[in-house]
């Protein structure tokens, strides 16, 4: 009798240790599957997201992925700031479709070497090959080694790992990507969600770029267009390219007239 009842007394506290051990599991295979398996789905993940504000699936975008990205700083010397602004830029936050059909968070391409598997998507070029990825893990430490590995980026890694307004304008100098304002949006996400805390600062570098951004506006000049003057004859003066003094003056063709001002 006295067996029987002690029996029962562990049979019912094994219940309830698996009862609660499991919630605790369950919860932690959600998250694991976060950032693992995505869900196992694309379309759930997708629903999950949708379902958040722009701010909120930043915000949970930051605190799913942050801790990879001080893992690959420490490991790789390239700041945590500037590899989740450039994972939150390039993936929309986890949302854009190339994140979601391939796990691709950095815009990665497949480029020459690359043996892994693949998917095709519009970019600068229709249908262009991306690298597909396992998880968005492999996607963060492709991106890492695919900045260490590559000369071009080599000069990124002589600049302070706490500089991250070096290390944006760099990027882009670098050729990571094509738009002008790259940098500029990666260091407006990086003020907004104070992202340079994860590189260990205790403070931003805002006044340093407010700085640098407006003596950039005032280093602009103004030309007064006369006569004989030609795009490539004012490019060249002033050591521009024909691309870039027409870009600055929103020119959609080569003719000028006498008197026009110019931003050079």
């Amino acid at each position: 009798m006295y067996r029987l009842t002690f029996l029962k007394h562990i049979s019912v506290l094994l219940f309830f240790i698996l009862l609660f051990s499991g919630c605790n599991l369950t919860r932690l295979n959600i998250k694991r599957s976060l950032v693992k398996d995505n869900f196992n789905k694309e379309d759930q993940l997708k629903r999950f997201l949708n379902n958040m504000s722009s701010d909120e699936r930043k915000r949970w975008y930051i605190k799913t992925y942050s801790d990879f990205a001080i893992l690959q700083m420490k490991k790789y010397k390239i700041p945590a700031s500037i590899i989740l602004s450039q994972g939150l830029l390039e993936s929309g936050a986890g949302a854009s479709t190339l994140a979601l059909k391939s796990n691709n968070h950095f815009g990665i391409k497949c480029h020459q070497e690359w043996r892994g598997k693949k998917v095709y998507h519009d970019d600068d070029e229709k249908g262009e090959c991306f690298r597909k990825y396992k998880n968005p893990i492999e996607s963060y430490k492709d991106h890492s080694e695919f900045l260490t590995t590559r000369g071009r980026y080599s000069f990124l890694f002589r600049y302070s790992i706490k500089d991250y307004l070096k290390w944006a304008k760099g990027l882009s100098k670098a050729g990571y990507a094509t738009d002008p304002k790259y940098p500029e949006k990666l260091i407006t996400l990086i003020e907004e969600y104070k992202l340079w805390k994860y590189d260990g600062s205790k403070k931003s570098l805002k006044k340093e770029y407010r700085k640098s951004t407006k003596e950039k506006k005032n280093s602009s000049k103004i030309y007064f267009v006369k006569k004989g003057d030609t795009l490539y004859s004012i490019s060249k003066k002033y050591n521009l390219s024909i691309e870039k003094l027409k870009e600055k003056n929103n020119l959609n063709s080569n003719t000028l007239s006498i008197g026009q001002k110019l931003k050079i």
